[in-house]
């Protein structure tokens, strides 16, 4: 059974300091089934991608982004290898102004650096400084775009065990066919419930999958000739075309901004 990252009683707490921040290295893969809690909750990774279920939203995310939890909204996660990840939990009152439904939102540098500072703080009271890093952090949350980023994950199980194989080893390049072969399922049925359950043909979420870790990586430095490999690509030029479709610059331009 996984710890969880705070204690169950400070996720229900109403009267704990209004903002509990934690981040956590493990080198082993983190996996918490469904659960719920009266604080509101923004997680993310350091580095890595995320599988998050959240109501009835069910997402691939990248580190690069971040999702918020409302207070008593069933939700789960999974990391894809170790988990780099962190948490912020906010009391159900200060919660009011942040979004109501979960979403995924871009994290700005000022605000991982500001939960990175709240995460050494404890569980205690906080002083008029810590008081004054945990509206910034709120308040960015509340500022901070709500983003249709992350990639859905289907409902049925055999299909989501073929797309959390996917996404724990992306340079995979077995054919529709031979995923289909190795879940179980026909490769029209297959087809199909791509289609129907996450809105991408099975391409295009492969694609898709894809150009988020990339984005990731990208962000962290990584040399494009890397990112082409570790993602399966045969050369620098098709990942590059990929890329390129996908946001109208290429990867080596895509962070400097217009």
């Amino acid at each position: 059974m996984v710890k969880p990252l705070i204690s169950t009683e400070l996720a229900q707490s109403l009267t704990a300091a209004r903002l509990i921040a934690v981040a956590l290295d493990s080198p082993v893969e983190r996996q918490s089934a469904l659960h719920q809690h009266a604080r509101g909750q923004l997680l993310g990774a350091r580095r890595g991608l995320l599988s998050v279920d959240a109501a009835d939203h069910h997402w691939v995310v990248p580190a690069t982004h971040a999702v918020w939890i409302p207070p008593d909204c069933l939700h789960g996660l999974r990391s894809h290898g170790p988990f780099h990840g962190w948490s912020v939990y906010v009391a159900a009152p200060d919660c009011i102004g942040l979004p109501e439904q979960p979403c995924i939102i871009a994290t700005s540098g000022l605000l991982r650096e500001a939960v990175d500072r709240a995460a050494t703080w404890g569980e205690g009271a906080l002083d008029q400084r810590q008081e004054r890093i945990a509206q910034l952090i709120l308040d960015e949350i509340a500022a901070s775009p709500i983003e249709p980023f992350g990639l859905p994950l289907p409902q049925n199980p055999r299909l989501r065990r073929i797309t959390q194989a996917l996404v724990d080893d992306l340079a995979d390049n077995r054919s529709l066919e031979q995923w289909a072969q190795w879940g179980g399922v026909s490769t029209r049925n297959l087809a199909r419930r791509f289609v129907s359950e996450t809105g991408f043909t099975f391409s295009q979420w492969r694609q898709r999958a894809r150009l988020l870790r990339a984005l990731e990586l990208l962000a962290a430095g990584a040399a494009v000739t890397t990112v082409a490999l570790e993602l399966g690509y045969d050369n620098v030029s098709a990942f590059v075309a990929m890329f390129r479709r996908a946001f109208g610059v290429t990867p080596g331009r895509y962070f400097l901004g217009p």
